[in-house]
Formats: structure tokens, sequence, C-alpha cells
């Protein structure tokens, strides 16, 4: 396929390409949009909102903090470790004010996880909730981490609410551990120390990096995709052509249950909607269905952002099916496959439909999406704006239409590459800029892109990427274990859970439990098996690589039995 090819693939009245170099870097877009939209609600969390304006203003305050308060100077990278709360959007643009390097980070990593993405990043400072402050202490000597900011679910509401929500999350319901971290200061205390100073917006160029986004890429143990500024303009600018028929400028309410330190909430709500002056709605824990669905219950919300697993469990509760759909216009899904079953019962419920995506990590993420004038389920919809796909056989050579090939993208919005990894990034992007993506597709002759399988062992859990690979690393430290492999499994809910093969060494007795909490205290919760057995050998190439398709195909055969 060639750009032109895609030309007239595209409604009426969406553009076919955009143009990544409008804007000089993601400050350029905050200043105009936080200028145009001041005072429209940004953000809101727990009953506060941030207005475009206080959004500016707070994030300037923390950029001043760092760049007075700190020896960081730009081009150091900063973890920004939060769930969906205020602070983060807050602590994004203000590291990017001051012209450092973000670093996503999951809340709920283990110590080991933090420790490999910290020390492989080279991070100089961490941003954290108070909750995993513990775990913090517990990698700090094995780091670079020389600044440490603790915030609390609460600290950007009113003071009494405040006072009152953090004194909850901390002694009645005990969810932040004891810890020691002297030299840590309060993000209220830095803002108020940044508010006495003057900030001077960083001006990085556009193919700088502005975040490190952890990823397995298509194989082996975490990675950071450098996503540049042009990355991230290109795919906000996509993504505005694409809902220009449907969503207006500081008019719209998005819902945001999925967590914001995942590239595809990231680009969506915090640089997609900063371009358009849209209201994004923050939800804490989205796995609190009954808190999540009162949320919903005050906003006329138009817009709603999630995953296949979200829209089953909704659909499946009778308080959420009694609120109030009648704004709700857009409904987009992306982060694991849409099934037919959970598009339909959700249209039948909000009277939405809902429009499936395709994207990854190493492409800012959007590649293909369906026009909401032209869904078609099944499949993830067409390229966006400026982007070209085709599919290749093993060989490299293009296929045609309607014959399945690794799907291949190219596009302002792929990454630069791997973070000091120039072998990996040499594996699957080229010299010429293709992208090779690890799954397996089919395009058809109207441009209409359908995912058949998945070229290597990823396992995918609730719209994440989990890795064969470093989960057998774990298991493999559990004393007792000779070998050990890890499948996916198909699953009603999760599209996948993970299952372990484990042949303990001769002589040694090993238990489910024993498996079950040794992964729990080395993973986070979405890389733990859920099931274990255990055999007497596990199935083998001639050369002892560990054949983990022939376990599937066991699997599968199981289930279909």
């Amino acid at each position: 396929m060639t750009q032109n090819f895609w030309k007239d693939k595209y409604p009426d009245g969406i553009a076919s390409e955009i143009d990544p170099d409008r804007y000089p870097n993601v400050q350029a877009v905050l200043k105009e949009s936080c200028k145009r939209f001041a005072d429209k609600i940004a953000f809101s969390n727990l009953g506060q909102t941030l207005t475009y304006q206080e959004l500016y203003t707070l994030s300037g305050q923390f950029a001043a903090y760092l760049q007075n308060h700190t020896d960081l100077k730009p081009g150091d990278r900063i973890a920004i470790q939060l769930p969906n709360v205020l602070q983060y959007p807050v602590a994004i643009f203000g590291a990017m004010r001051a012209g450092l390097i973000v670093v996503n980070t999951n809340p709920l990593y283990t110590a080991r996880e933090m420790q490999h993405q910290f020390k492989d990043a080279g991070v100089l400072a961490l941003v954290c909730l108070a909750n995993m402050a513990h775990l913090a202490e517990q990698v700090l000597p094995n780091t670079e981490i020389r600044h440490v900011i603790i915030t609390e679910v609460g600290d950007l509401l009113p003071p009494l609410k405040r006072l009152l929500v953090n004194s909850v999350v901390r002694y009645v319901k005990k969810m932040v551990p004891a810890y020691h971290l002297p030299r840590a200061i309060k993000f209220t205390d830095a803002l108020a120390q940044g508010h006495k100073e003057v900030v001077v917006d960083a001006l990085p160029a556009s193919d700088d990096v502005a975040v490190l986004q952890y990823t397995g890429g298509t194989t082996g143990i975490a990675k950071g995709a450098m996503l540049t500024h042009r990355n991230l303009l290109a795919n906000m600018l996509q993504c505005q052509v694409l809902m220009a028929c449907n969503m207006q400028e500081g008019r719209e309410i998005v819902i945001a249950p999925l967590p914001l330190y995942h590239i595809y909430a990231f680009t969506f709500h915090c640089m997609a909607m900063m371009l358009l002056g849209n209201h994004n709605v923050l939800i804490t824990n989205p796995r609190d269905l009954p808190a999540m669905i009162k949320d919903l219950s005050k906003w006329k919300f138009t817009g709603f952002v999630g995953l296949n697993t979200l829209f089953v469990a909704l659909c499946n509760n009778e308080h959420f099916r009694a609120l109030d759909f009648s704004a709700l216009k857009v409904t987009l899904s992306g982060g694991m496959a849409l099934q037919h079953a959970a598009a339909d019962r959700w249209k039948e419920i909000t009277g939405c439909g809902i429009c499936e995506g395709y994207g990854m990590t190493e492409t800012s993420p959007v590649v293909s999406v369906n026009p909401i004038q032209h869904c078609r389920l099944g499949t993830i919809g067409i390229p966006v704006p400026s982007t070209d796909c085709k599919v290749v056989d093993d060989d490299g050579v293009a296929q045609p239409f309607g014959t399945p090939g690794e799907l291949c993208v190219k596009g302002p919005q792929v990454m630069k590459g791997y973070w000091n990894r120039p072998e990996a990034t040499a594996e699957v992007l080229s010299p010429d800029g293709w992208l090779r993506t690890g799954d397996i597709a089919v395009i058809e002759s109207d441009g209409y892109i359908r995912i058949v399988d998945r070229k290597k062992d990823m396992i995918l859990v609730s719209g994440f990427n989990v890795y064969p690979n470093e989960l057998e690393d774990v298991l493999a430290q559990l004393p007792g274990v000779l070998q050990c492999a890890a499948i996916g499994v198909p699953d009603d809910k999760a599209g996948e859970q993970i299952k372990v093969f484990v042949v303990p060494k001769p002589g040694t007795s090993l238990t489910t439990e024993q498996v079950l909490k040794h992964m729990h205290d080395n993973l986070t919760g979405y890389k733990r098996p859920k099931y274990v057995e255990f055999r007497d050998s596990l199935p083998t190439t001639n050369v002892g690589k560990i054949l983990r398709r022939e376990l599937r195909d066991q699997e599968l055969k199981k289930l279909s039995a």
C-alpha cells in the first residue's frame, strides 16, 4: 500500500493528512489551549475541577520548583508514578515545561519492576503517591534518583476535603504503608516553593524525546520507547482530525477510566483532549464500580474511552444501566480486541456504538481507528491521517489485499527508537521508517484492517501487554523450579489470563500456593498467573527451546473438547 491508496478511504470532511510540524513542541499546544480555553474545565476528580488556566498556573509552579530547587536540567528523566488524580497532569506538564523527559510508571509496580525501569531510564527524580513510597524507599539505593516528590490522593482538593480524604486513605483504609524518606518533599510544598519563582519554559526541538514509555515492544523485557514531541503532536493532530465531525472544541465531557500512565489514555486525555479544550473526568479506581458509577451520574458525559473488559463489567451492573446516556455520542475502544457481544450490549444500553481502534506504544499509540461515520465491528478501521500500513510475509514482501501478513506501519507518530537499545530498534524499525508491529493482519480492498493473530508470544490481559520471558525469569528464581513456561489462555472477561507450567526439580515438592505467592510478590497484578499446572516435562525443540505454541494448542484442544 502507499499513502495515495488511503487518500480516498476517509469519509467526507476528514482530511487524509496532517501537518506534524504545525507546533514546535507539546508546550506550545499547552500554552495555546490554556489561553483559548482558560475558563473551561480541563480535568475533574473526586468532586474537584481544574480549569485550563489553573492547569497552566499549577504546572508552571511545579516547573519553577524543578528549575529553581533541584539540579535537574533539560533532558533529564523524571518518573511520574501516579494513578488518575489531578496531580498527574500538573506533574506531567510541569515536567515538560521544565524540559524534562517524562517516564510514565505504573503505580502498581512491584519494587523489582520499579527498579528495572528507573535504572534503565537513568531516572533522576520521582513523583509518586504516598501509597507506594515504601517501595520507592526500597529501590532508591539501587538507582540514580536524587529527588523525590510525594503526593497524597487529595492534595489538590480544597483544604478541609483534602484533610478528610487523605486521613481516610491513610488511617481508615490504611492504604499508606509506613516509609522513611527524609529527603523527600511534599507535592504541595513543591508547588508552594515554585509559586515564589518565575518559570522559564523550555523550548525543546520537535525531534527531542518528550516521553519514555516502557513496553515489551514486540519481544522481551520492558524497553523505553522514545516518543518525541513531534510523535505526540502528530498523534494528537491525527485524533483531532478523526473526531472533528463529532466532538466540538471546549464542549465535550469525556470519561477517563483508563490509567493515564498507559499510552492509550495518556495521548487521548492529556494530549488530544488538551488540543480540543475538552473536559476529562478522571476515574481514580475503575475497579470500584459503585464509586465510578456515582461519578458518572454527576455528568452529562458525551464521550467514553474504555476497553472490552470495562464495557462488559459496566453493562452487567444495574446501576450503570440506569444512568442517563442521552448526551453520549462517542465511545472509543482500544488496548485489546473488542468482542461483538460487548459492543452490541453497550449500544443496546447506551444507544451509542463503539468505535474500535488499534495502536501500540511505539506508535504514540494510534495507528488506525474506525471512523464514527462508518464503523465496522471486527476491524480496527483505517489508518489515521498521514499514516501508511502494509502487511508483509516473513521475507518482508508486501502481500495483496485479503492475504494475512505482519502489519507494518509508517507515519510521523512512529517512535524514534528504543532507549539505549539500537539492536532492538533495528529489529523492528527499518531505515526508511517502517515499524514491524508483530501482529498478523489482513488489509481489505476498501482499506479496513483486521487483526487475525499475534506473531509473537505476547499475552494480552485486559489491554496490558504481558511478556512470557519476564514471567519465566521471575518464576525460575523460585527454589525448586527446573523448567517453566507462561502462556495466555482465553478468558471471557480479560481477553486472556496467564497460565504457567512448572517442572519441579527432582526430589523437590512445590505447591500451587507457593508459585502464586512468589509471582504475587514479584509482579504487578495483571502479570500474575491465574492458573498453575505441574508437569514432568515441557515440549521443546531439538535445541531445548520450550514450545509455547504447542502448550497453547494443547490448552485450546482442552477447551474445545
